[in-house]
């Protein structure tokens, strides 16, 4: 049997990192590891399946910060923040995972940011419904 899309994730590193709650109509992010990391690759998970793949070069709190509080220019956080919602208000859990750069990965003496080198090809291998929904 080939192997789902989440367990592809958590067998390259991927690891829950927290998931999303709705408080008083605010939507917020409750991170219990990986918050201080930059460079990270993310991915938003709901009854084990893969919604959503992203990164940041910012830290992971930094970045789900702009989902729960979007600016007006924000356009993909302004979507993840209506679609997260969505699916949090009708009983279902969000959870994120994140895989931090360890830093290790190098090539012709340049760091590579693991995040940016893995995310077009986890998106156009896994096809996360919000990654082809233009999130």
């Amino acid at each position: 049997m080939d192997a789902t899309p989440l367990q592809r994730l958590e067998s390259m590193g991927f690891r829950r990192c927290g998931n999303w709650i709705v408080e008083a109509d605010c939507l917020k992010c409750a991170l219990i590891d990986s918050a201080s990391a930059p460079n990270v690759l993310y991915a938003f998970v709901s009854e084990g399946k893969v919604l959503y793949i992203g990164k940041t070069v910012r830290s992971l709190k930094q970045r789900m910060y702009n989902y729960q509080k979007p600016g007006p220019s924000q356009s993909t956080s302004i979507r993840g923040n209506k679609l997260i919602k969505d699916v949090v208000t009708l009983g279902k859990s969000v959870e994120v995972y994140a895989l931090p750069d360890n830093g290790l990965l190098h090539y012709g003496g340049f760091h590579v940011n693991l995040a940016a080198g893995l995310e077009d090809a986890l998106i156009a291998t896994l096809k996360p419904a919000w990654n082809k929904a233009g999130i």
